[in-house]
């Protein structure tokens, strides 16, 4: 297959990579708004470097295409490819606000194309595990569900006021696992958060910590923590609770947790640095699934929706947190 992608930033380059040696893909083409930054994507993996514009237009048109470019963009690209007949892939989100979503997602349904989601810990062997475990019933009924993201350091100030906030760019991600690996859906949200720490977060009207409580539909309890400000190490987890037994996602060597117990383990010799060295495999399953879903050989395991599901919680997060109440998803348009 010929494959196309767009933004060669951090996370770009680490799917070029991926796809330039996955077995079903025969030649990569990659473009950035910087030309010198695909190029140099290009010479390391042994792609082609071209223009964003003709990703759609002449006769070289990819047969998919991997949109990794700045969110501000992706509404845009997804478009684009939909009315030229290209299944997408694109990172989180779609858009950083509900309208753009909708308006993304429906230039897709209309076209009647393939578009896929880059929620990641789908594809994660704990989490898949957790999922099944839950389906299963092993578990007994779920109860509590508690779960975090904290990263190691904050992003750089100039990122905070284009990230859409705590509850979008990151907590996004436990409210799309916590749908995904329960099967059931959020009802209520009540949001908090902490601007204490660096000043920046401040300026950018933003918070570096925040904590959600979550009621479900069938009356499960959940809670999501995050921060950006966690100087032990890359920390994502969720525990569920239920009435027969206890589980634990992203609990190993690697995660940055000290036991204040006498006997207890101590501080892990290699904590987990960052995103891409914890979620590395789920990446690549992610691709590996996306370049199935084009060749008709798998249904697609995360479509659009799933994205627009994931930010009317995070809406709901930021309306809770302005006015200090609890906030019902029916109050969310988009629904």
């Amino acid at each position: 297959m010929r494959i196309g992608l767009i933004g060669t930033g951090r996370i770009g380059t680490f799917h070029a990579e991926v796809l330039s040696r996955h077995p079903a893909v025969g030649s990569l083409l990659v473009a950035d708004a910087d030309p010198e930054r695909a190029a140099a994507v290009a010479t390391r993996t042994g792609a082609t470097a071209v223009t964003v514009d003709a990703m759609f237009t002449g006769g070289g048109l990819p047969d998919a295409l991997v949109i990794c470019s700045a969110t501000a963009a992706h509404a845009l690209l997804i478009a684009r490819a939909a009315r030229a007949g290209l299944p997408a892939f694109c990172e989180k989100p779609i858009a950083l606000d509900l309208p753009g979503t909708l308006g993304a997602l429906a230039e897709v349904e209309v076209a009647g194309s393939v578009l896929q989601l880059g929620f990641m810990r789908r594809f994660d062997a704990g989490y898949a595990e957790a999922r099944a475990a839950v389906r299963e019933g092993r578990l007994g009924r779920l109860h509590t569900v508690r779960a975090t993201t904290s990263d190691p350091a904050p992003p750089p100030a100039a990122y905070l006021p284009l990230s859409g906030g705590l509850y979008r760019d990151c907590l996004v991600h436990d409210f799309d696992i916590l749908r995904w690996v329960t099967g059931r859906e959020v009802r209520e949200v009540y949001a908090t958060g902490s601007d204490a720490g660096p000043a920046m977060f401040r300026e950018a009207g933003d918070v570096d910590t925040a904590a959600v409580l979550l009621t479900l539909d069938d009356g499960t309890l959940a809670t999501a923590t995050a921060t950006r400000c966690n100087g032990a190490g890359y920390d994502v987890r969720m525990e569920l609770a239920g009435e027969l037994d206890q589980l634990a996602v992203g609990l190993d060597d690697r995660t940055p947790l000290t036991s204040a117990e006498p006997d207890g383990p101590g501080a892990p010799p290699k904590p987990w640095p960052g995103f891409l060295e914890r979620f590395a495999p789920a990446y690549e399953a992610e691709l590996d699934a996306f370049l199935r879903v084009v060749r008709g050989e798998l249904a697609n395991p995360c479509d659009g929706r799933e994205a627009l599901h994931a930010l009317r919680i995070a809406e709901a997060c930021e309306v809770s947190r302005r006015e200090r109440r609890p906030v019902a998803m029916t109050e969310i348009p988009g629904g």
